[in-house]
């Protein structure tokens, strides 16, 4: 079977630049924003723009957080408690129903 792929797209140096400059001299800006505005995917924004900070010797901070990456990442972590809760509610329901099985069987 003969696999296709999808041609990437290249964009130049300058551009890539220019794209980093908008996202970082827009006050307010989400990744989502700019990369809509400029037609390509919100991770190459986000490539591109963490890239060009590690150039320049800066490190991405957790505190400026883009607010739609912190907003993904708070919506996995309430999906991940959800499911952990359920679980550790459904164990304990099965420990109290085996404490009273075995509480019932030792009595002499």
């Amino acid at each position: 079977m003969r696999e296709t792929t999808m041609p990437k797209n290249t964009y130049t140096d300058e551009f890539k630049a220019d794209a980093v400059r908008l996202y970082e001299d827009t006050k307010g800006a989400s990744f989502s924003s700019i990369a809509v505005d400029l037609g390509i995917s919100r991770a190459t924004l986000k490539n591109w723009v963490y890239a060009a900070r590690r150039a320049r010797g800066v490190q991405p901070s957790r505190t400026a957080e883009d607010p739609t990456d912190e907003l993904l990442r708070l919506r996995k972590e309430v999906q991940h408690l959800r499911s952990e809760t359920q679980k550790l509610s459904t164990e304990r329901d099965i420990l109290r129903k085996a404490a009273k099985y075995f509480a019932g069987e030792t009595t002499w």
